[in-house]
């Protein structure tokens, strides 16, 4: 794959336009992390990114399916266990589903657990571990460690840094908490456009 491109892109929100002039670029192997207040279009530009939305203006460049969007939400089976969670995904996208994965999110443990009975950290493991199963070069992610714990987190940025980055993959990263990867930010704040620059009724949702 060549990386992700994106140029002087636009996005909007319930017919609000909220980013304008949006560019950077990301090669394989590295991270961009998106900073910038609650509202200002983090999740808006991921979900653009993924897919889940056209732009208002400006272009994207990736390769076909080639990209995972991990929202907030955990995206399990509660009446599955977790290795069953894990092996529908890995069908679904016609993987092979690792004996590893389990390890490089502690999950080898709870493995027989139905993930209903999971804590909210533990589901949140078994959500990131979704992404190692799927094997998409770009990953999209927004707020990926919510509900994890120091322990957890330094778990998933191994793992992001260690095996996807180091494979040659690459990941555009909305969070507010310190990874430990050594990577460009950049500050969406520049980018504001619309009525609403200064934040509205409805920023929690962007």
């Amino acid at each position: 794959m060549n990386g992700l491109q994106v140029r002087d892109v636009a996005v909007e929100r319930g017919g609000v336009p909220v980013l304008a002039g949006v560019s950077f670029d990301v090669a394989p192997g590295e991270a961009l992390i998106l900073r910038g207040p609650n509202g200002v279009g983090k999740t808006t530009l991921l979900r653009m990114l993924a897919g889940l939305q056209p732009p208002l203006a400006g272009s994207v460049g990736m390769a076909a399916d080639s990209a995972a969007y991990a929202s907030h939400a955990d995206g399990v089976k509660a009446t599955l266990t977790v290795q069953e969670n894990l092996a529908f995904w890995a069908a679904v996208h016609g993987k092979a589903l690792s004996d590893e994965v389990f390890g490089w999110f502690d999950l080898e443990r709870l493995a027989s657990r139905m993930a209903g009975a999971l804590s909210a950290g533990q589901k949140r493991r078994l959500g990131l571990a979704r992404l190692a199963v799927l094997g998409r070069p770009v990953l999209l992610l927004d707020e990926p460690t919510v509900s994890l714990d120091t322990a957890s987190v330094a778990l998933f940025a191994g793992w992001l840094r260690g095996r996807h980055l180091a494979g040659g993959g690459l990941a555009v990263i909305a969070t507010h908490i310190d990874l430990g990867i050594a990577a460009p930010e950049l500050d969406l704040s520049a980018f504001r456009a619309g009525p609403d620059a200064q934040g509205g009724s409805d920023e929690a949702f962007l």
